[in-house]
């Protein structure tokens, strides 16, 4: 270790490698608060690093991180965040991002050529991290003594496999076919598990599949660590410039004075270092001079272990404590010991995701616990097991236990935590007794993702030894310890009162009972936090789980928590604890995902048209050289935005000035509606306008008020985040928060009559042939957040004349060109709008992403500068508005059969301030509901106006709403009847008369009607029928674990759009095609492409492969092909290759005569020559059109339907989707593989919505889940374990676009299966619970009487369930004794 102590020695330059290339940085070209995420995308040309959320919560900008030990000659490769790791602190270190895994120069990885091939990438945004993430798991399995596995395999096993990837987000594919790319793999692998993919065909052996992948070759698969980096010394930078210290101290001494001399000297803000990753949940907003960076200490670093247990340095990370704890299972330390230090070990595992366990220091974590009150697990767990730890303040050395450390006041800032000590500990047993022995240690945790990348609502770790007399079935705790923590107390606690109840007693159900009650007077979060009864009900449950085996009747205790011999009942505790966790934990499986299938069936008609062509670009998606709008190159003179925002809902806005005390540095402008020369507008359509930034008042929370141009984005946002806006409400109405308030203010906005949906049938003589009726039900939808993995962002580069040129992240570049030009005053031939690819979109850069792309060429044309934004994802959360919520009222009239004949429904929509898209979803939503034979549809839908943020688009707007309302409908009905809730479907699914009814024109000829067939299909090859019985039966015998499943229909309603189309070809017989659609991960460019090689390939009659790979899609130029229109609305696709295709008609026209000419006289004839002798004789090679669609066929119907099956777990609230079965008909399709991505995607982003994703604002409307530690998304370790989809080629479509239909938006739809098959569930445990409470258990209507909330979260499901239930069956098992 090098020393940093004196001038002298002090390092004075940072020296690391990127892909192998050496960088080194002298000290005054640092700035120490720079992260590695800064750096890679500012000053390299390694661009796959993206930033998705710049907490740790996403994986979108992992790289490895090589670190080379001279001592033992080895590296260590760790993924990491590269968000959060500072620069400063990876001196002699080599990281490798997915560019030096593989690249289109150099070749790619197998990684990559396995992404693609098995259609794992959409939008691309974030391959490079899950590429990265897989190659770390690789490299460190090849570092494992196991056994060699088989040629072509690697030592990964299909569990490690999909953990490498459980903290990634992706928000396009639903995650299915990434964890088959990553599994393909994994030596233990079943090569029959593995999905669709373009490398074999079904029924090909194992060898023959094996021999189609790209060859992995395990000898070349780990990085090499440069040379050159092991000649640095390795000790940290030392580094002082510009008013700053970075110091690497190498002892303890060295921090000592490090300490001394800063409080010597005013005490100048100091931030203590090891991973950063606690930045990722406490913003910093502070500016520091001094940064020690503790990772070189020693003392700090080195795990001790001896007979007295395991001691770990402070510094030693998350990732490297469980490695050790776990190693120590088969150590020499006593058994007792062993349980502990592996219990501890997997639940770490649950903390975070794998790349900020990687960097997360166990120190780091309980510092943030002891001054912020973090809720960390690692404290909770190690309360019981009496740590001790090791804190050094000044000069000053002291020894805690974890209780006093945690429960004393916030350290001060010159506090250092050294180390922590778990005990070794061993059960004292007195052979002469009566009585067996046992020591038994659990943790708990219930938080909304199994495998962590998430906080939980409540943890908990016990402790206890346990004495059986021989005599007797009683147990006894001798030694009790409960501890509780992360349920809003300052700190974990220890339940002593409970402790010191249960201690020396012989436990009993009574006892239990007692305990618990006791319990919920001790484990009480404070005032305001939400779900607090939930969290106290956690508890309970996690009390009872661990007590309950104990209990001496666990025949009633432990029926359906436990199952094993009870004759024996501590020898067999860890058998039935194993069952309780699997019970109680959601059921598990020995892999995340069990085996899927993908019924598939290819078009031939139109070759390559049908075929699974691999994405466009999938590739270098995955190396992470394919382009986004932030990875362009900064221009010369770049400046940055950031936009200023309103925190009030309706307020005058005053000024606008900076925090005194931390004034903004690199700020160049704040721009704002004064510096506007032409129209305030944020966007302008049809839709309506909406302005850029507030005038005099701002309208909601949320509303832009500014932006601040700085020199750099992160100098913009932190400027942002200090702005302070002097507010005035003097004489200003209340604003409108609600939509019942919009209602008493008849505060609505109006649009014109011909948009509005016809009313369907007469529903009073409906309602008067009704035998029964429900009046007057509501239902409440809020929002959902799009989280598309790039957030809104632009660059607008001023150029001559006038003339502005802008990259924008936009699904409609048409739109964005026209509110640029008439925000800055000119022509719109004076503005041209680039759009080459989106990181995902979902509507939420449907017009939302006019207003960033204006704002920036607003600031460029008034500072004749380039101006870009990357809006950070608080921002766009807050700014983004998304879905529309709805307050629903309905009526519905219905025979006692369940056929239902009429139904009403009075909708208030929330717009919020300004009208966006809203428009549209009156049409949409009557569009979905119209799904079944309501007999009449009679409906009044108002769009309320009020001052909250303008809700926008997304992925079905109005339309996924609408399918909750239909089912909601559909299982009042069965309810109130006492029938089977499918039986009610089955009953109420259209007719072809009915159907045209609804539909008109749009239902087709009578063939083209699916969904009866599909509908019978499904219930075959999803067994359901089957299934349900055996459901049943599960519920019969399970307590504490519940299931449920049901079988829901899509029906919808889409419309081909009018699209423009270019296709050139050029000399050398290459193509170009220019199309107004934009790919975002919905693979429309790849379409494109397949229709342009079919369309071109008529003049050839053959060698549409050729072709193909002749093929390329450019991006969307706005002077180049105008009228782009919208992209959105599942159709953009087949308009766009209908438009091409109808280019490549006239073209083939054009050379045909050429052709046959040339034919007669060379009797065969080359492509490249056709085109050479083409371009000689000035045949025009280039053909444009607009495809407009006739009438009679622009709306269509698309069919499918899904069965999904759901465990609940009754204690938790906790939902495990078992299993999903989809029918989809998609036509003919276009590219199955493009379509199967569409189909699973969608639906795993309902499941999102109906599930997870929750969207909360505070009392003003200001958006409060604004980041990833507060924002669910679906994650691999939440989609069902078993994901069946099939593909219905149905072919009788003459009428459409080479007979295919949609797949983008219809699927998202039939996710709300996995919500009533829930709701199932929740009624097999509201039975049982009325059963405890003294009721029938048969005809009780509260136990199916009841609305399931969405999304249906933990804390909802459980309080459905019953917050007391444990306390209920206590008292009933007492009662029945």
């Amino acid at each position: 270790m090098g020393e940093v102590a004196s001038e002298e020695t002090r390092k004075q330059s940072l020296v690391f490698a990127v892909n192998g290339v050496k960088f080194e940085l002298s000290e005054s070209d640092i700035d120490p608060s720079t992260t590695l995420l800064e750096f890679l995308r500012s000053q390299t040309p390694f661009k796959s690093v993206k930033l998705g959320c710049g907490e740790g919560g996403c994986g979108a900008c992992i790289v490895l991180l090589s670190k080379y030990d001279p001592v033992l000659d080895q590296v260590e490769d760790s993924t990491v965040s590269s968000c959060l790791t500072l620069l400063c602190g990876l001196n002699g270190c080599s990281i490798t991002t997915a560019e030096g895994i593989g690249n289109s120069k150099d070749g790619f990885h197998p990684i990559q050529e396995r992404f693609a091939g098995f259609h794992a990438s959409q939008c691309g945004f974030c391959t490079p991290g899950m590429c990265v993430s897989v190659f770390s798991a690789l490299v460190n399995a090849e570092k494992s003594k196991r056994s060699e596995p088989r040629p072509g395999f690697s030592k990964l096993t299909v569990t490690e496999a999909e953990k490498a990837i459980a903290g990634n987000l992706c928000r396009c594919t639903g995650y299915r076919p990434i964890a088959d790319a990553c599994k393909s793999f994994a030596a233990d692998v079943d090569m029959e598990d593995l999905g669709y993919n373009s490398f074999w065909k079904k029924g090909e052996s194992d060898e023959e599949k094996m021999s189609r992948l790209p060859a992995y070759d395990r000898n070349s698969s780990s990085p090499k660590f440069p040379e050159f980096l092991k000649m640095e010394i390795k000790a940290g930078a030392d580094l002082a410039a510009k008013g700053y210290h970075w110091y690497s101290p190498t002892s303890i001494e060295k921090l000592q004075s490090i300490l001394q001399k800063n409080e010597t000297e005013n005490e100048t803000p100091m931030k203590i270092v090891v991973g950063n990753t606690g930045m990722g949940y406490y913003k910093e907003l502070e500016h520091y001079d001094n940064y020690v960076d503790l990772k070189h200490i020693p003392e700090l670093s080195i795990i001790v272990k001896d007979q007295t247990g395991i001691e770990i340095g402070a510094a030693v990370t998350i990732s490297k404590a469980i490695e050790v704890l776990k190693q120590e299972n088969v150590g020499g330390f006593p058994l007792e010991s062993k349980t502990v230090f592996k219990k501890i070990a997997d639940h770490m595992e649950k903390i975070a995701s794998g790349f900020v366990r990687n960097s997360g220091s166990v120190g780091g974590n309980l510092m943030m616990a002891q001054r912020k009150q973090f809720p960390s697990d690692i404290a909770t767990i190690l309360l019981p097991v009496d740590a001790i730890v090791n804190i050094m303040i000044g000069q000053k050395f002291e020894k805690l236990t974890l209780e006093e450390f945690l429960g004393g006041p916030p350290l001060e800032s010159r506090a250092i935590l050294l180390s922590i000590k778990i005990p070794s500990r061993e059960l004292t047993k007195d052979i002469s007794s009566e009585t067996d022995t046992k020591f038994l240690f659990e943790t708990y945790r219930a938080a909304p993702r199994p495998l962590g990348n998430a906080l939980p609502y409540l943890n908990a770790a016990f402790l206890a030894e346990v004495s059986l007399s021989r005599n007797s079935t009683g147990a006894t705790l001798n030694t009790c310890r409960l501890s509780f923590g992360a349920y809003a107390s300052k700190h974990p606690i220890r339940a002593r009162n409970v402790e010191e109840l249960l201690i020396g007693k012989v436990l009993s159900v009574g006892l239990l009972y007692e305990a618990i009650k006791l319990l919920e007077t001790t484990v009480i979060p404070k005032d305001g936090i939400s779900h607090a009864a939930y969290k106290s009900s956690l508890a309970v449950g996690f009390l009872f789980e661990f007590l309950s085996p104990l209990v001496n009747t666990p025949d009633q205790i432990s029926d359906g928590l436990c199952n094993g011999d009870n004759s024996s009942m501590l020898k067999d505790y860890n058998s039935k604890i194993k069952e309780n966790s699997d019970g109680l934990n959601g059921t598990k499986f020995q892999t995340l995902l069990s085996s899927s299938k993908q019924n598939i069936q290819s078009g031939h008609d139109y070759p390559p048209v049908g075929k699974p062509v691999t994405k466009v670009g999938a590739t270098i998606q995955a190396s992470g050289e394919a382009v986004f709008v932030d990875d362009i190159p900064a221009p010369q003179n770049c400046l940055y935005g950031a936009f200023i925002y309103s925190t009030e809902p309706l307020a005058r806005i005053k000024s606008i000035s900076f925090k005194p005390r931390s004034p903004p540095v690199g700020v160049t402008a704040l721009i704002s509606v004064k510096d506007i020369p032409g129209k305030n507008l944020g966007c302008t359509s049809i839709f309506g306008e909406d302005p850029l930034y507030a005038d005099e008042f701002a309208q909601f929370a949320g509303d832009r008020i500014a932006l601040v141009v700085a020199d750099t984005q992160k100098n913009a946002d932190l400027a942002a985040n200090l702005a302070m806006i002097d507010y005035d409400k003097e004489n200003l109405n209340p604003p409108i928060l609600s939509v019942e308030e919009a209602v008493e203010r008849g505060s609505f906005f109006q649009f014109p009559p011909f948009f509005d949906p016809e009313q369907v049938g007469d529903f009073s003589k409906g309602m008067a042939e009704a035998d029964c009726q429900i009046l007057s039900a509501e239902i409440k939808l809020g929002s959902q957040y799009h989280f598309y993995m790039e957030t809104n962002t632009a660059l607008a580069v001023p150029d001559e004349d006038s003339n502005m040129v802008v990259y924008s992240s936009t699904q409609i570049p048409e739109i964005t060109q026209e509110t640029i030009a008439q925000c800055l005053g000119l022509p719109a031939n004076n503005i041209r709008v680039i759009t080459r690819r989106l990181g995902g979109s979902f509507g939420g850069k449907f017009l939302k992403a006019a207003s960033v792309a204006t704002a920036c060429a607003v600031a460029a044309y008034k500072l004749q500068r380039p101006v870009r934004t990357y809006v950070n994802r608080k921002a766009d959360m807050i700014m983004a508005g998304g879905r529309h919520p709805m307050k629903i009222t309905y009526t519905v009239g219905f025979k006692d059969s369940g056929k239902i004949t009429a139904l009403k429904l009075d909708v208030l929509v929330d717009a919020g301030a300004f009208p966006d898209a809203s428009i549209v979803i009156p049409g949409t939503i009557v569009g979905s509901l119209k799904k079944y034979d309501w007999g009449a549809l009679n409906f009044d839908i108002k769009i309320c106006k009020t001052n909250l943020p303008n809700r926008t688009t997304m992925r079905a707007p109005g339309e996924l709403q609408a399918a909750f309302i239909a089912e909601t409908i559909i299982e009042h009905v069965a309810s109130t009847l006492s029938v089977e809730v499918d039986t009610v479907r089955s009953i109420n699914l259209h007719t072809y008369n009915s159907l045209q009814f609804f539909y008109k024109s749009a239902a087709g000829e009578p063939m083209e009607y699916t969904l009866p067939a599909i509908w019978d299909k499904l219930a075959t090859s999803s067994s359901f029928y089957q299934r349900t019985e055996m459901i049943q039966d599960f519920n019969r015998s399970s307590k504490w674990r519940k299931r449920g499943i049901s079988r829901v229909p899509v029906l919808q309603e889409v419309s081909l759009k009018t699209a423009p189309g270019k296709v050139s070809i050029l000399r050398d017989g290459s193509i170009v095609v220019e199309v107004g659609g934009i790919d975002m991960g919905q693979g429309l460019w790849t379409k494109v492409k397949q229709v342009a090689a079919y369309g071109l390939g008529l003049i050839k009659r053959g060698g549409t492969e050729e072709l193909l790979e002749k093929v390329r899609v450019i991006q969307s130029d706005t002077l180049s092909l105008i009228q782009g229109g919208i992209t959105g609305g599942s159709t953009t696709s087949e308009s766009s290759c209908e438009a091409v295709r109808l280019c490549c008609n006239i073209l083939v026209e054009r050379l045909t005569s050429l052709k046959e000419k040339l034919m007669e006289q060379m009797g065969t004839l080359e492509w490249e020559t056709l085109i050479l002798q083409a371009y000689q004789t000035s045949v025009n090679l280039s053909a444009s059109t607009l495809f407009i669609p006739e009438p009679a066929s622009m709306n269509y119907l698309n069919y499918g339907a899904a069965v999904s099956e759901v465990e609940v777990n009754l204690l938790t609230g906790e939902t495990t989707i078992l299993r999903s079965d989809i029918i989809y008909d998609c036509g003919q399709s276009l590219n199955p593989a493009v379509d199967l991505g569409q189909i699973e995607g969608a639906y795993v982003q309902g499941i999102g919505f109906f599930m997870f994703e929750e969207y909360p604002t505070n009392s003003n409307g200001l958006v409060t889940a604004n980041g990833t530690w507060s924002y669910k998304v679906p994650t691999l370790d939440t989609i069902p374990k078993q994901f069946n989809v099939e593909i219905l080629n149905s072919r009788h479509l003459q009428k459409h676009v080479l007979s295919s239909k949609a797949s983008g938006e219809p699927p998202l739809l039939l996710a709300v299966s996995v919500h009533c098959a829930t709701r199932a569930a929740i009624v097999e445990a509201r039975k049982q619970l009325g059963f405890w409470n003294g009721w029938n258990g048969v005809d009780d209507s509260n136990s199916t009487a009841f609305q399931l909330e969405v999304p249906a979260i933990m804390p909802v499901v459980k309080e459905r369930c019953g917050l007391d239930s444990v306390e209920k069956f206590l008292q009933w098992t007492m009662g029945t004794k």
